[in-house]
């Protein structure tokens, strides 16, 4: 699978010809990132905000068979069982040889029925900026109960490249916490070319660039 982030909590999984978008934000909702725009065949959001939720923003061909198997974890965007914020999906996305996995704006703790359908992951992406979602800490510890291969970290700010909310902290609350942490600079990674227990730090394919 080639997995690519957009940005804040949007990616493109890809296999084949089969692409799906997890999470378009809308036009502006997320500062420092341009308004996606992207091709697939399948939308997927984690929840109804407006962040996660922009299906206006993606093209829908669906002219090719769906080569993956995608199973649903219901969870909460708070720690109050969703009084805060309401209610958050998990997406496992399977294609038979990489099993991976979109946590969402998760930010309560799972329950060990949950846990255990989140074992032997190929890849992980996981929120990590705190305040809206889980914080770095919990994420840290999430990783190391999950042990998955590939941990991509999303939803969070950077202060350098101006993206983000500013309520939110920044991947470096996370990364200084975790072991084997490699930064790519581009926006893509294939699940079969990352090494054991990483920690893949990507670019956001749509950061508003300077001067732009």
């Amino acid at each position: 699978m080639k997995i690519t982030w957009i940005g804040h909590s949007c990616f493109k999984i890809e296999k084949e010809d089969y692409a799906i978008v997890i999470d378009p934000y809308e036009d502006g909702s997320v500062p420092g990132l341009e308004p996606v725009r992207e091709n697939a065949d399948l939308v997927l959001c984690s929840h109804e905000h407006a962040d996660h939720n922009f299906r206006g923003g993606v093209t829908l061909s669906g002219s090719t068979k769906m080569p993956f198997s995608i199973e649903k974890i219901s969870t909460w965007h708070d720690e109050v069982k969703g009084a805060k914020r309401g209610n958050n999906q998990i997406f496992i996305i399977d294609d038979g040889e990489n099993r991976i996995a979109h946590l969402g704006d998760l930010g309560c703790e799972l329950m060990p029925d949950q846990l255990q359908k989140l074992r032997n992951l190929d890849a992980v992406m996981i929120p990590v900026g705190g305040f809206y979602t889980i914080d770095a800490r919990q994420a840290a510890e999430l990783v190391r109960r999950l042990k998955p291969r590939i941990v991509i970290p999303m939803h969070y700010r950077s202060d350098r490249d101006q993206y983000g909310y500013d309520v939110i902290g920044t991947v470096d609350g996370f990364t200084e916490l975790m072991d084997s942490v490699t930064t790519i600079p581009g926006s893509e990674i294939e699940t079969a070319s990352a090494r054991r227990a990483q920690i893949v730090v990507l670019q956001p394919k749509n950061r508003k660039l300077e001067g732009k």
